[in-house]
Order: C-alpha cells, then structure tokens, then sequence
C-alpha cells in the first residue's frame, strides 16, 4: 500500500527524486571528505560508504572518480548561497551561512580550499575555480578602491571562522549560537565589503 499521496492532476516522480537525492548525498560526501582529507587519500569506497550508496553507482550517476571530483571542484553552486544577500547585509549573511552548513550539513562550502594540494592538476584547478568563483566574484560587487584586495580579506575572515568551528573545534565558537556569533563578527567581515559603512562602524 501506497504511504506516499499526490495531488490530483499531480504526476509523481519518485525515481527522479530519488536519483536527485543520491546525487546530492553523493556530492555532499565528498565535500565532506574533501574538508579533511586530501583527494588522493579518498578513495570511492570512502565516498560510497559516507553516502550510504554503492561504488557503482558513484560510477553510474558520475561515470569515474576524476569526473566526480571536477563536479566537486566548482565552487559556484557554494558561492551562489554564500553571496545571497543584499552588500549591506552580506557580511552578516557570510558567517552565519558557514556556521549553519557547518552546523546543519557538517560541511563548510569554503573550507576545502585549505585542503588544496599544493602541487599538481587537481590543486590548480580548486584554486583557480575558489578564484573565479568565490573571491572574484565577490570583488565584483564591492565599490572603491582595493575591492580585489577587500574581497579576498573578506573571504579569508569565514575560512578562518570555518577552520575553528570545523577543525579546531573551539568549544566557545560551538556553544554560542549562529545568530550572536553573526553579530559580532559579521561586522569584522562587513568592514572589507563596504569600508566606513554604518555596519563597518557600528553606527546606526
């Protein structure tokens, strides 16, 4: 018997779903991975056991190991969710969204770039896309001078936060929640996107 009802006129879909939802629990297992592990250690047992799926089928849906890491590789899926919000705010919107992904997914849409090797294709790739993606990206918005510069302290600033919440494991930074922690250092962050801002400041 059928537990699942649909709407009238409503078709259902389960198997896309289904095949939506591995994906996902696919990609965030690496993810996960990668934010401790260098890639040449995780292997695709590692990942299929983290999914809670089959090594055939990580092949299935992503056909080898090198096209699953590319897929990984971008960062602008991660970027999309980290900048959406109005300049004023994103300071703010920056913490707060490392701290829940940390939080809520165990993963932290910047942290793997620390874990870039430091030598080789897969290494040069990461940063260049953390580039293009992330960091440019965000120097695109910014107004006046240094706005490369800005963007780049600004990024570093919740690396940095994902790093003690993540690795260092800073028993305060854990304890204390998401929003009071956006509150004191959003502004830190806020300061290199819109320098002398109300926000910046902390004027109203």
């Amino acid at each position: 018997m059928r537990s699942m009802t649909t709407q009238p006129g409503q078709a259902p879909a389960p198997a896309r779903r289904d095949a939506e939802a591995t994906k996902a629990a696919i990609l965030k297992a690496v993810r996960f991975l990668l934010a401790r592990h260098a890639q040449a250690d995780i292997t695709l047992k590692a990942v299929a056991d983290r999914a809670g799926v089959s090594p055939p089928l990580i092949l299935k849906y992503f056909g080898n190991k090198d096209a699953l890491f590319a897929r990984v590789m971008s960062f602008e899926t991660d970027a999309d969710d980290l900048l959406d919000a109005p300049l004023d705010d994103l300071g703010r919107h920056m913490v707060r969204h490392v701290l829940c992904s940390q939080r809520d997914q165990g993963t932290d849409p910047l942290l793997r770039i620390a874990f870039a090797p430091l030598h080789g294709d897969h290494g040069d790739v990461l940063r260049a896309n953390f580039r293009t993606q992330v960091t440019e990206r965000l120097a695109a918005r910014l107004t006046g001078p240094d706005a490369g510069l800005r963007a780049e302290l600004a990024v570093a600033a919740v690396v940095g936060l994902g790093v003690m919440y993540g690795v260092a494991r800073g028993p305060h930074l854990r304890g204390t929640d998401a929003d009071a922690v956006a509150d004191r250092y959003g502004p830190v962050v806020q300061a290199q996107l819109t320098p002398g801002g109300p926000t910046a400041t902390g004027s109203g």
